[in-house]
């Protein structure tokens, strides 16, 4: 980070002495925005960037070159680091453009090693991006190549990203199966517990949270605690202490929740991840939200620090969460227009591959049309929101939806479709009648086949 502010100073000085604006600077393959971001610190370019940059400005590359490296610039390894050092500037596209570019190099040459990390930094990078679906493919084709210990390419750290990948996009069958499968290979050949050994595991007890098994993420949860304490790893324990407190939150204990949530804050607080410590604010922002004080200025204060944070360091996917939290506590202030503009952000940021995140945003904004007024685009975002968590097989979450919309309905005069809702809660929570016969056989959809929003039968 130091390089990078030294670099964006010498750029800023020698435009200035140049009388250049940074839109002078840019040129037609850049943007001001970029230039402005550079300059700040902000953003790492390319080498190749580099070079055009210092073609403008009238100076050899290498009088910029060498305050990022002092050794030579044109190995993988140097290339490898802009790259590295780019993606945790927030710039994910030029960090996937050098990755590329050094992958197809490393091919030409035969360096396999080279090769297998720069593909590796390529799914990091799209996964930052948003781009899930192609990250998933890379990562899965990662594990192939992936091993334990001192391997180049750690499983470990490859599968957790996977589950991460198939959690966003609402595949959470896949993502539980693919760590626990991980865990116990791992643990048969007595690899655990080690740092990412406990990462899985807290991220297969997030995924069991998000699936609505309270019960075994919980059990899960109080394992990783006790393998973290026992590696005595301050970064282990925090991510441990992270999503035990989500669980919490979900089984209704909410100052369990934040006492754990406090715990995994001060252990973040003391490392440099800056992304992980605003993901982390905006869970405790939300459950903090809810929570019996109701610490509303609080929580809003922590989601200012996460939101100018991940303005720098996130993804989109992360910066939308950060918007969705904001939406909430807009609607607890009783000010829907913000909650609106909010959640709408969100959605924009989420595009069309976040199943989980997309529902929880449509209810957010269902509450914001509700109080404007707006009862049948509430009731549409409520029952979209319902079928994606059914979908990703949420039926926790998607219960409470089809009771959201129940409630709505009740409340604008429609019993008998409300009527329809609760039983949809009700069939979600695997609940069924037993005292009267069915009237009909049940269909397809009803049977648990996914539905798309046109495919299911409306009373």
């Amino acid at each position: 980070m130091a390089e990078s502010q030294a670099l964006g100073s010498r750029i800023r000085r020698l435009r200035r002495e140049a009388g250049l604006s940074q839109m002078d600077l840019a040129g037609e393959n850049l943007s001001p925005s970029y230039i402005s971001l550079l300059e700040a610190g902000k953003r790492t370019p390319s080498p190749e960037v580099l070079e055009q940059i210092a073609a403008r400005l009238g100076c050899g590359s290498e009088y910029l070159l060498e305050l990022l490296e002092p050794e030579r610039h044109d190995t993988p390894q140097t290339e490898l680091r802009y790259a590295e050092i780019t993606l945790r500037n927030g710039d994910p596209e030029t960090a996937l453009a050098t990755y590329t570019a050094v992958r197809d190099k490393a091919a030409a040459a035969g360096q396999d090693g080279v090769r297998l990390t720069a593909e590796y930094g390529m799914a990091q990078a799209l996964e930052h991006a948003g781009r899930l679906e192609e990250a998933a493919d890379h990562y899965q084709a990662l594990l192939d190549h992936a091993g334990y210990g001192q391997s180049l390419i750690p499983r470990l750290a490859v599968a957790v990203a996977l589950c991460r990948c198939y959690r966003e996009t609402g595949d959470l069958a896949h993502a539980i199966d693919l760590a626990t499968t991980t865990l116990e290979e791992a643990r048969r050949l007595r690899l655990t517990p080690t740092v990412l050994g406990v990462e899985l595991l807290a991220t297969l007890v997030g995924l069991h949270c998000e699936r609505g098994d309270l019960h075994r993420a919980a059990a899960l949860a109080r394992t990783a605690i006790a393998e973290a304490e026992g590696i005595k790893d301050r970064k282990a324990l925090g991510a441990a202490y992270w999503n035990a407190g989500v669980v919490a939150h979900r089984d209704g204990a909410t100052a369990d929740a934040l006492l754990l949530l406090e715990r995994a804050l001060a252990i973040y607080s003391e490392g440099d991840d800056a992304r992980a410590l605003s993901r982390l604010r905006n869970a405790y922002a939300s459950v903090l939200m809810q929570s019996d004080t109701g610490d509303l200025a609080e929580a809003k204060s922590q989601l200012t620090r996460s939101a100018e944070t991940l303005a720098d360091h996130g993804s989109t996917v992360d910066m939308a969460y950060c918007e969705t939290a904001l939406a909430r506590a807009c609607l607890l202030e009783s000010d829907p227009r913000q909650a609106e503009r909010h959640a709408r952000r969100a959605l924009e940021l989420l595009g069309t591959g976040h199943r989980l995140e997309t529902a929880r945003t449509l209810l957010v904004l269902a509450g914001a049309q509700l109080q404007l007024g707006d009862d049948a685009a509430a009731e549409a975002g409520c029952e979209r929101a319902a079928l994606l968590l059914e979908a990703s097989e949420a039926d926790r979450q998607a219960a409470s939806a089809w009771n959201d919309l129940g409630e709505l309905l009740e409340r604008s005069g429609r019993t008998e479709r409300a009527l329809w809702a609760y039983r949809e809660s009700l069939r979600c929570l695997g609940q069924r009648g037993s005292l009267l016969p069915a009237t009909d056989a049940p269909s397809a959809t009803r049977a648990g086949a996914v539905r798309g929003p046109g495919e299911r039968d409306r009373p």
